[in-house]
């Protein structure tokens, strides 16, 4: 893909293409989690597993707390990483 020369300058871009690698950062970690927990504590037999609220632990660990980080992940990276950006072009 060739870059237009304007696109080589503009600040958007980076920002862009900054805020786009947050988001796959935070998919990686949030993918890690999961298979951590889910196979690590999903491996046992059944009739070894421990639970939470009702529910394996693994399941409680990999789906509903690890939901819960991965919010407040991307709630911090929005607030605190991310800027807001014109749409429009600079000129106009």
């Amino acid at each position: 893909m060739i870059k237009k020369p304007d696109e080589l300058d503009d600040q958007r871009f980076k920002i862009a293409h900054r805020e786009a690698l947050i988001g796959v950062v935070l998919v990686i970690i949030n993918f890690i989690w999961w298979y951590g927990f889910a196979y690590g504590f999903g491996s046992k037999p059944v009739k070894d597993y421990k639970y939470i609220l009702g529910m394996p632990a693994w399941f409680f660990y990999s789906c509903i707390l690890g939901y819960i980080v991965i919010v407040i992940c991307t709630i911090i990276c929005v607030k605190f990483f991310f800027k807001d950006i014109p749409f429009d072009d600079e000129g106009g």
